[in-house]
């Protein structure tokens, strides 16, 4: 029996998520369709008002619906501590933790060069932009314990340093190897308590 042409295109559009193979996508598509049609059209709205209302922060590069995010138009916030993550779920992450008063910049992704993925990629110019803006006087880079998150750390930790900003990481309560989005809070708090001069 052949597949209708919808349906082979929502299984294979289902596939981009993360964690999502073959099987996996035909599954989930054969259950919206046979089980679920009213929260397939949720979803669909949902993906179509998301996609056109979510843009990043013209400060901090994470999602918000405004130019501004609220982290970064809050006046309680320290300014002058700047948090750099690699995702807006780190982000979310680190603020569960309730350790953290300053304000962040996502990077959205890692550098990866094996992979195309240079500075220009993670908003460097950005970055520096922001963290050299007179304000800020320490940078803490809270990217992932992954090998490319190690890079990016150094990288940007190079970069600021010679622009003459502290900067400072994680301490290691992080398990290497581990991604922030995946860790306990109460781990990621020791972590950002513990975090050192780089």
């Amino acid at each position: 029996m052949k597949t209708p042409s919808s349906l082979a295109f929502l299984t294979e559009s289902l596939r981009i998520l993360p964690g999502i193979g073959p099987k996996s996508a035909q599954r989930i598509a054969y259950h919206l369709l046979q089980h679920d049609r009213a929260g397939a059209a949720q979803l669909s709205r949902a993906l179509l008002q998301a996609t056109e209302a979510i843009r990043h922060c013209a400060m901090c590069n994470t999602f918000t619906e405004h130019d501004i995010c609220e982290t970064c138009a809050d006046p309680q916030r320290d300014a002058s501590l700047l948090c750099v993550v690699e995702t807006p779920t780190d982000q979310i992450m680190i603020e569960q933790t309730l350790t953290f008063k300053g304000l962040y910049f996502v990077l959205m992704g890692h550098l990866s060069p094996l992979d195309g993925v240079g500075p220009k990629d993670i908003h460097l110019e950005k970055l520096i932009a922001r963290a050299t803006d007179g304000v800020v006087s320490e940078v803490v880079l809270a990217t992932n314990f992954t090998n490319e998150g190690e890079a990016t750390a150094h990288y940007i930790s190079e970069t600021m340093k010679a622009r003459g900003l502290k900067v400072s990481r994680l301490a290691r309560g992080v398990p290497v190897g581990g991604e922030l989005e995946y860790v306990d809070a109460g781990t990621i708090a020791r972590a950002m308590l513990d975090r050192r001069a780089t």
